[in-house]
């Protein structure tokens, strides 16, 4: 287990898993990943972006995946 935060923690932060878990969206500790086709299933966002992003949805809410 390692600690979200953690800079050994490749998800950074915070992750959200949606249904089915295909999907993740979360933070990083690498920025430069961001907005690239890293791994199958990962949606990467900035540490500062997916904790406000967190802080305002709830479970439950529709998330669209588009390619």
């Amino acid at each position: 287990m390692i600690p979200g935060g953690s800079p050994r923690n490749p998800m950074g932060v915070a992750a959200m898993t949606l249904a089915g878990g295909e999907y993740a969206i979360h933070g990083t500790n690498v920025p430069g990943s961001v907005g690239g086709f890293v791994s199958y299933g990962c949606i990467r966002m900035l540490n500062d972006d997916i904790t406000d992003l967190y802080s305002r949805v709830s479970v439950g809410t529709t998330v669209v995946v588009t390619r």
